[in-house]
């Protein structure tokens, strides 16, 4: 291709100029999450020759979707491009392991050639944005972001393009933790099970973002492990994104195209899906008799403790591995509230020694029980972000370090990030005052979403 792009597999974006310049988020081989996920289809053999020759890798994030080591290292020598993300955890153990690593300040422009430069924006969340002027169209590679507070910035420079494709995360919902369960354990059914119109929340966005073209993007994984693939009746498939689509100034595109920018015209790829399978856990190391082992029990109650929000809102955390139970005390003698954790040994152990809780549960083959209080979404806003985010990856545990850590954040787009943090306490306090999916949260939702539309 003599310039432009395609998309393929989880959240690959392949851009050319002359020759292949730029892949985003490589995930090429192997699972994720621990196995749990697999790719929904396969790569074709003459994207992945492109894949291969590309000069340079941006990683938006370290989910193991987007964060392949595995992959990387099939790669071969590349110039590692990386969000400026507090706490640099990925940066540091890549240039741990050898690779030339650049970390791209926000908001700045980078020439990667003749024809193609890019923009990189991290935000607190620990997820990032990137921008790619390719021959004067913009494509807006969200991934797995939406906006925390970097979205005014975003708009104007997508207002400056004639032509602009959005790449958003889209689907049903279940790219998070959905194996929640009530103290009576009754199993508690996530929104995913409703189905709601996927093309719907695009069309939202792109109204909101006032892209010509959108993509459905990051979602294209299925569930691989026998005791994770029950969730695979809330993946979404590829048939399922034009429904409710009624954006009336924009366009959806298929998942994965070719986009040749000298015609500008656009050409689909149909890869072939992978076969579904159903692999034993212990093919990635995971025995769910192998019971929890003496010298755990004080990594998980430090792991735990370290994280100082914690005790404000849980007075305890049960681990139960291999039929053997721990319990870490936040607040000593109360037992009002806490999570209970059910999972295999060798992955829950991985997760507390390397810091990447997340991939457990994203997993969804860990069992969480809620007890005591149960919020509409009951893991946010006050655990799975201190956790997996500011603590796990931007090495935010105590009061202090949460302060340092928002205010370097805050230092980047002062405006924009206060906006978004009291626009985030409002729509926090609707979701804990109405009910899920009511009328009155649905009329809400809908005014929500026709203002965000309305920003400059």
């Amino acid at each position: 291709m003599e310039l432009g792009f395609e998309t393929i597999g989880n959240a690959m974006l392949v851009c050319h100029d002359q020759r292949p310049v730029l892949v985003t988020d490589p995930w090429i081989e192997g699972g994720a999450y621990f196995g749990s996920w697999g790719r929904s289809h396969a790569i074709p053999p003459d994207v992945t020759a492109s894949i291969n020759d590309c000069l340079y890798v941006w990683i938006s994030h370290g989910h193991p979707d987007h964060f392949s080591p595995r992959s990387l290292g099939l790669l071969g020598p590349k110039k590692i491009l990386l969000p400026d993300h507090v706490g640099g955890v990925i940066r540091d153990g890549l240039v741990d392991r050898g690779f030339d690593v650049t970390v791209l300040r926000d908001c700045q422009w980078v020439r990667l050639s003749n024809q193609i430069r890019i923009m990189s924006i991290a935000d607190y969340n620990q997820d990032a944005v990137l921008l790619v002027d390719i021959g004067g169209r913009l494509i807006v590679n969200m991934n797995d972001a939406d906006d925390h507070g970097w979205g005014t910035f975003v708009r104007k420079i997508i207002r400056r393009y004639d032509l602009s494709f959005m790449l958003h995360l889209a689907g049903f919902g279940d790219s998070d933790m959905i194996n929640l369960y009530r103290e009576d354990g009754t199993f508690i059914v996530p929104r995913a099970e409703k189905a709601r119109p996927v093309g719907r929340s695009m069309a939202h966005w792109a109204g909101q973002w006032g892209t010509k073209f959108t993509i459905p993007f990051s979602s294209m994984h299925a569930y691989q492990r026998a005791d994770s693939i029950w969730a695979s009746k809330y993946t979404t498939r590829l048939c399922d994104y034009q429904a409710g689509w009624n954006a009336k100034s924009a366009e959806l595109l298929p998942a994965f195209i070719r986009y040749d920018a000298i015609r500008d015209s656009t050409e689909q790829i149909n890869p072939l899906p992978n076969s579904p399978e159903s692999l034993d856990p212990e093919t990635f190391g995971d025995c769910w008799s192998d019971p929890l082992a003496a010298e755990d029990k004080p990594k998980i109650s430090a792991y735990f403790k370290a994280i100082s929000h914690l005790e404000n809102v849980l007075d305890f955390i049960r681990v139960r591995i291999g039929g053997v139970e721990h319990v870490v005390e936040l607040n000593s003698g109360r037992f009002g509230r806490g999570l209970t954790f059910e999972a295999p040994r060798h992955s829950f152990m991985t997760s507390i020694d390397y810091g990447i809780f997340d991939d457990l549960l994203i997993g969804n083959f860990m069992k969480v029980t809620i007890n005591g209080e149960l919020s509409a979404r009951p893991l946010y806003p006050h655990f799975t972000p201190y956790v997996t985010k500011y603590a796990d990856n931007g090495m935010a545990r105590t009061k202090r370090e949460l302060t340092q850590y928002f205010a370097a954040y805050r230092a980047r787009y002062p405006l924009g990030f206060l906006r978004h943090r009291l626009e985030t306490k409002v729509v926090q306090t609707v979701r804990h005052s109405l009910e899920e999916d009511g009328s009155l949260y649905r009329a809400g939702a809908r005014s929500y979403h026709w203002m965000k539309s309305l920003k400059t």
